[in-house]
Protein backbone atom coordinates (compact mmCIF):
# COMPACT_ATOMS: atom_id res chain seq x y z
CA UNK A 1 0.00 0.00 0.00
CA UNK A 2 1.26 3.48 -0.84
CA UNK A 3 2.15 5.53 2.22
CA UNK A 4 0.45 8.68 3.43
CA UNK A 5 3.67 10.62 3.04
CA UNK A 6 3.85 9.97 -0.71
CA UNK A 7 0.28 10.31 -1.99
CA UNK A 8 -1.06 13.83 -2.43
CA UNK A 9 -4.66 14.94 -2.04
CA UNK A 10 -4.79 15.71 -5.75
CA UNK A 11 -3.64 12.19 -6.62
CA UNK A 12 -6.39 10.69 -4.48
CA UNK A 13 -9.02 12.80 -6.25
CA UNK A 14 -7.48 11.88 -9.62
CA UNK A 15 -7.91 8.20 -8.67
CA UNK A 16 -11.53 8.65 -7.58
CA UNK A 17 -13.39 11.97 -7.71
CA UNK A 18 -15.73 10.76 -4.95
CA UNK A 19 -12.93 11.56 -2.49
CA UNK A 20 -13.42 15.25 -3.36
CA UNK A 21 -16.63 15.33 -1.29
CA UNK A 22 -14.75 13.88 1.68
CA UNK A 23 -11.99 16.49 1.48
CA UNK A 24 -14.57 19.26 1.07
CA UNK A 25 -16.30 18.04 4.24
CA UNK A 26 -13.12 18.78 6.17
CA UNK A 27 -12.50 22.07 4.35
CA UNK A 28 -9.49 20.62 2.52
CA UNK A 29 -8.66 22.26 -0.82
CA UNK A 30 -8.13 19.38 -3.28
CA UNK A 31 -7.74 21.45 -6.44
CA UNK A 32 -5.59 24.58 -6.06
CA UNK A 33 -3.62 23.10 -3.15
CA UNK A 34 -3.89 19.46 -4.14
CA UNK A 35 -0.13 18.91 -3.99
CA UNK A 36 -0.19 18.38 -0.20
CA UNK A 37 -0.17 14.98 1.50
CA UNK A 38 -2.79 13.66 3.92
CA UNK A 39 -0.41 14.23 6.82
CA UNK A 40 0.15 17.86 5.81
CA UNK A 41 -3.53 18.76 5.49
CA UNK A 42 -4.48 16.90 8.66
CA UNK A 43 -1.93 18.87 10.64
CA UNK A 44 -3.47 22.14 9.45
CA UNK A 45 -7.06 21.00 10.00
CA UNK A 46 -6.51 19.22 13.35
CA UNK A 47 -7.75 15.94 11.88
CA UNK A 48 -6.21 12.57 12.71
CA UNK A 49 -4.45 11.25 9.56
CA UNK A 50 -5.37 7.65 10.35
CA UNK A 51 -9.08 8.56 10.65
CA UNK A 52 -9.06 10.39 7.31
CA UNK A 53 -7.16 7.53 5.70
CA UNK A 54 -9.83 5.06 6.81
CA UNK A 55 -12.51 7.20 5.16
CA UNK A 56 -10.44 7.54 1.98
CA UNK A 57 -9.87 3.79 1.74
CA UNK A 58 -13.58 3.12 2.32
CA UNK A 59 -14.39 5.27 -0.72
CA UNK A 60 -11.66 3.77 -2.90
CA UNK A 61 -12.76 0.22 -2.02
CA UNK A 62 -16.43 0.89 -2.88
CA UNK A 63 -17.36 0.35 -6.50
CA UNK A 64 -19.13 3.15 -8.31
CA UNK A 65 -20.98 2.72 -11.59
CA UNK A 66 -21.50 6.46 -12.06
CA UNK A 67 -17.91 7.65 -11.69
CA UNK A 68 -16.06 8.74 -14.83
CA UNK A 69 -12.41 7.71 -14.91
CA UNK A 70 -10.94 10.92 -16.31
CA UNK A 71 -7.51 9.59 -15.39
CA UNK A 72 -7.83 7.02 -18.18
CA UNK A 73 -8.87 9.49 -20.88
CA UNK A 74 -6.54 10.51 -23.73
CA UNK A 75 -5.20 14.02 -23.10
CA UNK A 76 -6.74 15.53 -26.24
CA UNK A 77 -10.17 14.24 -25.23
CA UNK A 78 -9.74 15.55 -21.69
CA UNK A 79 -8.71 19.00 -22.98
CA UNK A 80 -11.79 19.09 -25.22
CA UNK A 81 -14.01 18.03 -22.32
CA UNK A 82 -12.65 20.76 -20.05
CA UNK A 83 -13.18 23.39 -22.71
CA UNK A 84 -16.66 22.30 -23.77
CA UNK A 85 -17.91 21.55 -20.23
CA UNK A 86 -16.18 23.81 -17.73
CA UNK A 87 -15.07 26.73 -19.91
CA UNK A 88 -18.53 26.88 -21.43
CA UNK A 89 -20.12 26.75 -17.96
CA UNK A 90 -18.12 29.81 -16.88
CA UNK A 91 -19.07 31.68 -20.06
CA UNK A 92 -22.75 30.87 -19.63
CA UNK A 93 -23.14 31.55 -15.90
CA UNK A 94 -20.95 34.64 -15.51
CA UNK A 95 -23.27 37.24 -17.13
CA UNK A 96 -26.26 36.17 -15.01
CA UNK A 97 -24.26 36.21 -11.79
CA UNK A 98 -22.85 39.66 -12.56
CA UNK A 99 -26.35 40.95 -13.22
CA UNK A 100 -27.78 39.44 -10.02
CA UNK A 101 -24.90 40.69 -7.86
CA UNK A 102 -25.31 44.22 -9.20
CA UNK A 103 -29.02 44.04 -8.38
CA UNK A 104 -28.35 42.80 -4.84
CA UNK A 105 -25.94 45.66 -4.22
CA UNK A 106 -28.57 48.20 -5.29
CA UNK A 107 -31.43 46.66 -3.31
CA UNK A 108 -29.70 45.20 -0.24
CA UNK A 109 -26.30 46.92 -0.16
CA UNK A 110 -27.29 49.42 2.53
CA UNK A 111 -28.15 46.70 5.04
CA UNK A 112 -25.59 44.17 3.79
CA UNK A 113 -22.46 46.12 2.77
CA UNK A 114 -20.47 42.88 2.33
CA UNK A 115 -22.34 42.47 -0.96
CA UNK A 116 -20.20 45.19 -2.54
CA UNK A 117 -17.01 43.29 -1.79
CA UNK A 118 -18.55 40.01 -2.97
CA UNK A 119 -19.54 41.74 -6.19
CA UNK A 120 -16.05 43.15 -6.75
CA UNK A 121 -14.44 39.80 -6.01
CA UNK A 122 -16.65 38.00 -8.52
CA UNK A 123 -16.10 40.69 -11.15
CA UNK A 124 -12.37 40.19 -10.72
CA UNK A 125 -12.81 36.44 -10.99
CA UNK A 126 -14.92 36.75 -14.14
CA UNK A 127 -12.38 38.98 -15.86
CA UNK A 128 -9.37 36.86 -14.92
CA UNK A 129 -11.06 33.57 -15.84
CA UNK A 130 -12.04 34.90 -19.27
CA UNK A 131 -8.39 35.72 -20.05
CA UNK A 132 -7.16 32.52 -18.40
CA UNK A 133 -9.43 30.27 -20.47
CA UNK A 134 -8.43 31.98 -23.73
CA UNK A 135 -4.75 31.36 -22.97
CA UNK A 136 -5.54 27.69 -22.47
CA UNK A 137 -7.71 27.45 -25.58
CA UNK A 138 -5.32 29.32 -27.90
CA UNK A 139 -1.92 28.28 -26.56
CA UNK A 140 -1.73 25.41 -24.06
CA UNK A 141 -4.50 23.04 -25.15
CA UNK A 142 -3.55 23.12 -28.88
CA UNK A 143 0.03 22.19 -27.99
CA UNK A 144 -1.13 19.31 -25.79
CA UNK A 145 -3.31 18.03 -28.65
CA UNK A 146 -0.37 18.41 -31.05
CA UNK A 147 1.78 16.28 -28.73
CA UNK A 148 -0.92 13.59 -28.60
CA UNK A 149 -1.19 13.51 -32.41
CA UNK A 150 2.58 13.33 -32.81
CA UNK A 151 2.78 10.55 -30.24
CA UNK A 152 0.18 8.46 -32.09
CA UNK A 153 1.87 8.95 -35.48
CA UNK A 154 5.35 8.50 -33.98
CA UNK A 155 6.54 11.88 -35.22
CA UNK A 156 8.83 14.48 -33.69
CA UNK A 157 7.39 17.79 -32.57
CA UNK A 158 8.88 21.27 -32.87
CA UNK A 159 9.67 23.12 -29.67
CA UNK A 160 6.91 25.66 -28.93
CA UNK A 161 7.58 29.40 -28.64
CA UNK A 162 7.08 29.14 -24.86
CA UNK A 163 10.01 26.73 -24.59
CA UNK A 164 8.52 23.93 -22.54
CA UNK A 165 4.96 23.06 -21.59
CA UNK A 166 5.99 23.56 -17.97
CA UNK A 167 6.03 27.35 -18.49
CA UNK A 168 2.35 27.92 -19.42
CA UNK A 169 1.34 25.20 -16.94
CA UNK A 170 3.11 27.04 -14.12
CA UNK A 171 1.28 30.22 -15.13
CA UNK A 172 -2.10 28.46 -15.28
CA UNK A 173 -1.58 26.85 -11.87
CA UNK A 174 -0.64 30.18 -10.29
CA UNK A 175 -3.82 31.69 -11.73
CA UNK A 176 -5.85 28.74 -10.46
CA UNK A 177 -4.53 29.35 -6.96
CA UNK A 178 -5.38 33.06 -7.18
CA UNK A 179 -9.00 32.26 -8.09
CA UNK A 180 -9.18 29.63 -5.36
CA UNK A 181 -8.08 32.27 -2.84
CA UNK A 182 -10.58 34.75 -4.23
CA UNK A 183 -13.45 32.29 -3.84
CA UNK A 184 -12.30 31.41 -0.32
CA UNK A 185 -12.92 35.06 0.53
CA UNK A 186 -16.36 34.91 -1.11
CA UNK A 187 -17.18 31.84 1.00
CA UNK A 188 -16.19 33.76 4.12
CA UNK A 189 -18.20 36.88 3.20
CA UNK A 190 -21.32 34.86 2.32
CA UNK A 191 -21.07 32.77 5.50
CA UNK A 192 -20.63 29.66 3.34
CA UNK A 193 -23.37 30.82 0.95
CA UNK A 194 -25.97 31.23 3.70
CA UNK A 195 -28.54 33.92 2.79
CA UNK A 196 -29.52 36.30 5.62
CA UNK A 197 -32.97 36.20 7.21
CA UNK A 198 -34.23 39.13 5.09
CA UNK A 199 -33.02 37.62 1.79
CA UNK A 200 -35.34 37.82 -1.20
CA UNK A 201 -35.56 35.06 -3.81
CA UNK A 202 -32.93 36.72 -6.00
CA UNK A 203 -30.60 36.84 -3.00
CA UNK A 204 -31.08 33.12 -2.34
CA UNK A 205 -30.70 32.18 -6.00
CA UNK A 206 -27.53 34.26 -6.35
CA UNK A 207 -25.87 32.61 -3.36
CA UNK A 208 -26.88 29.16 -4.66
CA UNK A 209 -25.45 30.03 -8.08
CA UNK A 210 -22.20 31.27 -6.53
CA UNK A 211 -21.87 28.00 -4.62
CA UNK A 212 -22.50 25.96 -7.76
CA UNK A 213 -19.99 28.12 -9.66
CA UNK A 214 -17.33 27.42 -7.03
CA UNK A 215 -18.05 23.67 -7.09
CA UNK A 216 -17.72 23.59 -10.87
CA UNK A 217 -14.50 25.61 -10.65
CA UNK A 218 -13.08 23.06 -8.20
CA UNK A 219 -13.80 20.21 -10.65
CA UNK A 220 -12.40 22.29 -13.51
CA UNK A 221 -9.14 23.06 -11.69
CA UNK A 222 -8.83 19.50 -10.40
CA UNK A 223 -8.97 18.04 -13.92
CA UNK A 224 -6.22 20.39 -15.04
CA UNK A 225 -3.91 20.52 -12.01
CA UNK A 226 -4.11 16.87 -11.02
CA UNK A 227 -4.58 15.05 -14.34
CA UNK A 228 -4.10 17.06 -17.55
CA UNK A 229 -1.03 19.09 -16.58
CA UNK A 230 1.10 16.33 -14.97
CA UNK A 231 0.38 14.01 -17.91
CA UNK A 232 1.20 16.75 -20.43
CA UNK A 233 4.56 17.27 -18.74
CA UNK A 234 5.20 13.52 -18.77
CA UNK A 235 4.33 13.31 -22.48
CA UNK A 236 6.70 16.15 -23.28
CA UNK A 237 9.48 14.28 -21.45
CA UNK A 238 8.91 11.31 -23.76
CA UNK A 239 9.62 13.53 -26.80
CA UNK A 240 12.72 14.95 -25.11
CA UNK A 241 14.01 11.43 -24.58
CA UNK A 242 13.76 10.56 -28.28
Amino acid sequence: METLEKITIGEYVAKDFRTAALFSKYGIDFCCKGNRTVDEVCEKKAVKPEDLQVEIEAILNTKSDSGIDFNAWPLDLLADYIEKTHHRYVEEKTPTLLQFLDKLCKVHGASHPELFEINELFKGCAGELAQHMKKEELMLFPFIKKMVTASISDELIAQPHFGTVKNPIAMMMAEHEAEGDRFAKIVELTNNYTPPADACNTYKVTFAMLQEFEQDLHKHIHLENNILFPKAEALEKEFAAQ
